[in-house]
C-alpha cells in the first residue's frame, strides 16, 4: 500500500510539475530585414501582431543569427555555432541543396530532442533546410511529425536552362513526415496553410506541454501571398507577404494556452528588396545587416512589456533556454555555445555572450567582443556609437584591435578558418544513399528527368 502511495505521489508530482513548465513557440521567417517590422521601425503600420508581441513582451536589438538559411537553422536546432557542427555550408553551396549528401547530423541533440526528454510534443512546421535526405528530416531529429518543404522556394525547376539557371532543381515536394504529399507550383497558399497546421497541433495538444517550430517559408524568393493580402500594403508582394507572416503570428498568438513562451525572428538578414535599416549590408554578408535579425519574445505573465534587450544574443541561447525553463539540461558529452537566457527573460541582468564569431561558410570574417566589432579585413568598428559600420576607427584604438585580434585566434584554435577544421568540430551527417530526389526531374524543367545534382570542388559559393 505504502509503494502504490508512493508511486501515486510521484506520478502527480510530476503531473504538477509538467503543469508548471511552458510551452514553447519558435516561428521564424525567412529573409527578413531588421526594419521590415513596426518594433524596430515605426513607419511600418501592417504588422499589427508583431507590435502587440513588442508592446506586451521583449524586443531584442542584438539577435545574431548566421549569414545564410542552413546554417542559422543548425545553430537554432543544436545550439552551437553551424562551423561547430560541420553545417556552416552545403556539400558545394553555401546551403544545402535538393539532394544533397550533407545534412545535420542525427547524433546531434537538438532543442526538439532534449525536450521529448521532458514529456513534449514537438512539431516542425514549415521550411526544414537541415537535409532532404531521409535520415535528415525532422522525425529523425526530434520531432514527432513533421509538415513543409524541406528547403528553399527557389529551388524548384528552372524555366529553362542557361547561364542565369544554375542549378537544374527537381520539383518542389511538399512533405507529411516522411512521406511526399504534391509538388508546388503555386506558393501562395504556403503561409496560410502552415498556419492552418500549426494551430491544428495547438488545439490538440494545449492540454500538455508541445513545442511548435513554425518556420516560415516567406519572405524568402520567390514572393507569395494568399489573395486576400495581395496588394494589402499597397505597396509590393514583399510588404504584402510580410504582412501576411504578422497575421499568422497573430492567428498564434490567439491560440496558444496561456503559460506560452512565444519567440519570433529571420534566419539571416534581409535581402536588398528588405529593409535592414539603419545597419550595413544585407544577407549573405556579416556586416550587421547580414546577420543581425528582428527578435521579439512574448510571455504574458512572465516576461514584463514593454521591454527591450542590447545583450548580444543568438540563435544558438534557444536550446540550453528552452532546455532551463523545461527543467532539463543541456547535452554534457560535447560543447554547446549557446546561454540559457531565462534569467535575461524575467528581468533585467546581463546573461548574453561577451564575445561573437562571425563565420561564413567556413571562414571567420568578424568578431564582436562588448561594443567593438573587429572584421578579418582590419576595420574596427564602435557599434554602439556606430551601428552602421561606416566609421572604422582602428587606427585609433590600437589595444582594442590587438585584444580582438587576440579573440580571433581563440576562435580559430577551436573551430578552425578556412581550409583548417579546428579540433573542436563536429561531422555533419552524411547520407547513406542511394540520394534521391522526392519528386524526379520531369521533362518540364529543360533537364535530363534524371540528372545527378552537380558536384562542385573546393570552397562554396555564395
Amino acid at each position: 500500500m505504502l509503494t502504490r502511495r508512493l508511486f501515486l505521489s510521484s506520478m502527480a508530482a510530476t503531473a504538477q510539475s509538467r503543469a508548471r513548465v511552458p510551452n514553447f513557440v519558435l516561428i521564424t521567417c525567412d529573409d527578413m530585414g531588421y526594419a521590415d517590422i513596426e518594433p524596430y521601425r515605426a513607419e511600418v503600420n501592417y504588422t499589427p501582431n508583431l507590435a502587440r508581441m513588442a508592446r506586451e513582451g521583449l524586443r531584442f536589438t542584438s539577435w545574431y543569427a548566421a549569414p545564410v538559411c542552413s546554417p542559422s537553422r543548425a545553430a537554432l536546432m543544436t545550439g552551437c555555432y553551424p562551423k561547430r557542427v560541420g553545417l556552416s555550408f552545403g556539400s558545394w553551396h553555401a546551403v544545402l541543396m535538393p539532394g544533397d549528401w550533407h545534412g545535420l547530423n542525427p547524433n546531434e541533440t537538438t532543442v526538439a530532442k532534449v525536450l521529448k526528454q521532458r514529456g513534449y510534443v514537438t512539431a516542425c512546421i514549415g521550411k526544414w533546410h537541415l537535409g532532404d535526405q531521409p535520415e535528415f528530416l525532422p522525425t529523425k531529429q526530434g520531432f514527432d511529425s513533421y509538415y513543409g518543404l524541406p528547403y528553399s522556394n527557389d529551388m524548384r525547376p528552372a524555366q529553362k536552362p542557361g547561364p542565369a539557371q544554375d542549378y537544374p532543381h527537381p520539383p518542389l515536394p511538399l512533405l507529411r513526415n516522411d512521406k511526399l504529399v504534391r509538388e508546388v507550383t503555386d506558393q501562395d497558399f504556403v503561409t496560410a496553410d502552415y498556419t492552418r497546421e500549426a494551430l491544428e497541433f495547438i488545439k490538440n495538444n494545449a492540454a500538455r506541454p508541445f513545442f511548435l517550430y513554425l518556420p516560415h517559408t516567406m519572405v524568402h524568393g520567390p514572393l507569395a501571398a494568399g489573395a486576400a493580402w495581395r496588394g494589402k500594403t499597397g505597396k509590393d508582394l514583399y510588404h504584402d507577404s510580410v504582412a501576411e507572416i504578422d497575421w499568422s503570428v497573430g492567428e498564434i498568438l490567439k491560440a496558444v494556452p496561456r503559460n506560452t513562451l512565444v519567440i519570433f525572428l529571420s534566419d539571416n538578414g534581409g535581402t536588398p528588396r528588405a529593409i535592414n535599416t539603419p545597419l550595413r549590408g544585407n544577407k549573405g554578408s556579416t556586416w550587421e545587416g547580414g546577420v543581425r535579425v528582428p527578435a521579439l519574445a512574448w510571455w504574458p505573465g512572465k516576461i514584463k512589456p514593454g521591454r527591450v534587450n542590447d545583450d548580444i544574443v543568438s540563435n544558438m541561447d534557444v536550446l540550453p533556454t528552452f532546455a532551463a525553463l523545461a527543467g532539463g539540461d543541456v547535452p554534457r558529452d560535447r560543447k554547446i555555445d549557446g546561454r540559457d537566457l531565462s534569467a535575461l527573460l524575467a528581468g533585467p541582468g546581463k546573461s548574453g555572450h561577451e564575445t561573437f564569431y562571425f563565420y561564413h561558410a567556413n571562414k571567420l570574417l568578424a568578431v564582436r567582443h562588448g561594443k567593438w566589432k573587429l572584421h578579418t579585413n582590419g576595420e574596427l568598428y564602435d557599434l554602439a556609437a556606430d551601428i552602421g559600420e561606416s566609421k572604422n576607427v582602428a587606427a585609433a584604438n590600437p589595444a582594442v584591435v590587438k585584444q580582438l585580434l587576440a579573440k580571433h585566434e581563440e576562435a580559430r584554435a577551436d573551430m578552425g578558418d578556412g581550409s583548417h577544421a579546428g579540433p573542436n568540430v563536429r561531422m555533419h551527417g552524411k547520407a547513406k544513399g542511394p540520394l534521391r530526389f522526392w519528386i524526379p526531374r520531369h521533362s518540364g524543367s529543360g533537364f535530363p528527368p534524371q540528372a545527378p545534382v552537380k558536384k562542385v570542388d573546393g570552397a562554396p559559393v555564395g
